[in-house]
Order: structure tokens, then C-alpha cells, then sequence
């Protein structure tokens, strides 16, 4: 009996010391993810300043679509940072309102590499129909297929709800811990998600490579090396690398699988692995490499700075 209840209060003393190991971790993943968003809105207000304040790149389709594109993973990280929080601390939330979080989440999540896309082409149109450019690719246009991207997406989102409502006859009275999975009621819903998320990586693809193909073309008729054209060509393979850097989350599922050993902080570490850091490095890859936005940016840093 004493060899029993020592072994029982070893394995109790374990399991506390592992508890409290675990709660560490996350809490360092957890302080890793708020200095990194601190970091990141430091340098996208500073990147939005100077696009208000610099007439030359408002009238620029190539950076309005990159304004919004960081606007639209600001928006995504704070959502997923709720979320993650919410699912971590087991909050109960009104399922309406979960819903709502998960539409504009997880639309943010899908509109980032359809962004992405839509820059892949404004550099095709850039090298291979230069003449055309200033009436292709016009303020109003880059607008106006942001807003497309957005509409599309949102299709998805208002099919599933008419599905879970038809479901479902008290949504409005239910609370749940906002998962996803909590929120497919219908295996329909399974089939509209599945069917959406190949169209649109389908299409994404198609774009990547038809306006790489292009581009590189172009660069090989021209002069392979030194020609605008050949920097077009990586500019739209970083489009691409971006694509799957923004859409690494969808591997959580593999690492769950190998993963399932440590379930107390896992969420912590595949939000900041899969969801933060291709959301950080997004501005850095996309805005160290254009040489007028990092002009404007060392300007805005020296006059902050002295």
C-alpha cells in the first residue's frame, strides 16, 4: 500500500511538473506571437503613412493591392489570435457570433494568396502589355478586384449558413467553443468547403503559372539577365512561394497527427509556426524587394529616427 501511494503521488508530481512545463512553453509561444504583431504593426503603419502620404504609390495598382494585402492579414492574425485564445481558455461564445468570427477569418485566410494572385498579374500586364498598363491597371480597377476577391470568398461563407440554419432551429441560443469543427453541422457544409478550396487554389495556380510562363518569356526574348522582365519573373515566384508560406496552416492536420503527444500547447505552436510568421514575413519579402517602397521607407526611418 505505501509503495502504491508513493507511485501514485510520483506520477501526480510528473504530471504537475509537466503541466506546469507545458503552460510555460505556451506562454513563450504566446509572448513570441504579441512582440512579432507588435513588430508587424509597427511596420505596416509605417508603410500605410507613407502610402497616404505619397501620391506616386496611391495611384499605383501594385501598391494598393499590397496595402491590402497586409491590411487583410492584420486583420486575419487578430482574429486567429482570438480565437486561438478563446479555443486555449475553453470560452463559450453565442455559435452567431462564432460564425461571424469564422467567416472574416477564415475569408482572410483564402483572400491573402487570391491577393497574391491578382499581383502576379499586375506584373504580367506590366512586362508583356506595357502600352496597356495605364489603363489596365488603374486605382479604380485594383479596387474594384480586391472587392471582387472579397465577394467570391464571402459565396462560400453565406452557402454553409443557409445550410447549418436549415440544421440547426435554435443557432441563435446555442453557445460554443468557436472550432470549426463545432460549426459543421451538415456533411453539405464538408462539400461546399471542399468544393470552394479547389477552385480557388485551383485558379490561383493556373494564374501563377500562366503569368510566370509569360513573364519569363518575355525576359528570355529580351535580355536574359538585366531585364526588367527577368525580375518580374522572381517577383511573381515570390507571389507563389508567398501562396504557400500563407497557406501552410492546411498542414496542421499532418502535424496533429505526430503531434498528438503534446495537445495542450499545440494550438499555441501552429498558430505562431503556420499562421504568424508567413503573416510577418509577408511585408518583408514583399517590401525590402521593391526598391521605390524601401526608398520611402529609409526616409520615413531617418526622419523618425534623427
Amino acid at each position: 500500500m505505501v509503495n502504491s501511494s508513493v507511485l501514485q503521488d510520483n506520477t501526480t508530481l510528473t504530471t504537475t511538473i509537466k503541466s506546469k512545463l507545458f503552460q510555460v512553453i505556451q506562454w513563450i509561444f504566446i509572448s513570441s506571437i504579441i512582440i512579432g504583431f507588435i513588430f508587424f504593426l509597427c511596420f505596416i503603419t509605417l508603410v500605410f503613412n507613407i502610402f497616404l502620404k505619397t501620391p506616386t504609390l496611391r495611384e499605383n495598382a501594385r501598391y494598393i493591392l499590397f496595402v491590402f494585402l497586409l491590411l487583410n492579414d492584420t486583420l486575419y492574425l487578430f482574429l486567429g489570435f482570438y480565437l486561438m485564445l478563446a479555443s486555449i481558455n475553453l470560452l463559450h461564445v453565442p455559435l452567431s457570433l462564432c460564425y461571424i468570427l469564422y467567416t472574416f477569418s477564415s475569408g482572410a485566410f483564402k483572400i491573402t494568396p487570391c491577393n497574391l494572385a491578382a499581383m502576379a498579374v499586375e506584373q504580367y500586364i506590366a512586362i508583356c502589355h506595357p502600352l496597356r498598363y495605364m489603363e489596365l491597371c488603374t486605382p479604380q480597377r485594383a479596387k474594384a478586384v480586391f472587392t471582387m476577391i472579397c465577394s467570391l470568398v464571402i459565396i462560400q461563407y453565406v452557402a454553409e449558413f443557409c445550410v447549418m440554419a436549415s440544421s440547426m432551429t435554435n443557432i441563435f441560443n446555442l453557445y460554443v467553443i468557436c472550432r470549426v469543427e463545432n460549426l459543421t453541422v451538415n456533411a453539405i457544409q464538408k462539400t461546399i468547403q471542399t468544393i470552394s478550396f479547389i477552385l480557388c487554389f485551383i485558379t490561383i495556380g493556373v494564374v501563377i503559372i500562366f503569368t510566370y510562363v509569360k513573364v519569363m518569356l518575355v525576359a528570355t526574348r529580351v535580355c536574359p539577365e538585366s531585364s526588367s522582365a527577368s525580375k518580374a519573373g522572381r517577383t511573381v515566384m515570390i507571389h507563389a512561394f508567398q501562396i504557400l508560406l500563407c497557406t501552410s496552416p492546411l498542414l496542421t492536420t499532418l502535424t496533429q497527427a505526430y503531434t498528438s503527444k503534446w495537445p495542450d500547447f499545440l494550438p499555441t505552436i501552429h498558430f505562431f509556426v503556420f499562421t504568424c510568421l508567413p503573416r510577418f514575413l509577408n511585408p518583408i519579402i514583399y517590401g525590402i524587394r521593391d526598391e521605390l517602397l524601401m526608398q520611402y521607407i529609409k526616409k520615413s526611418l531617418s526622419r523618425y529616427l534623427c
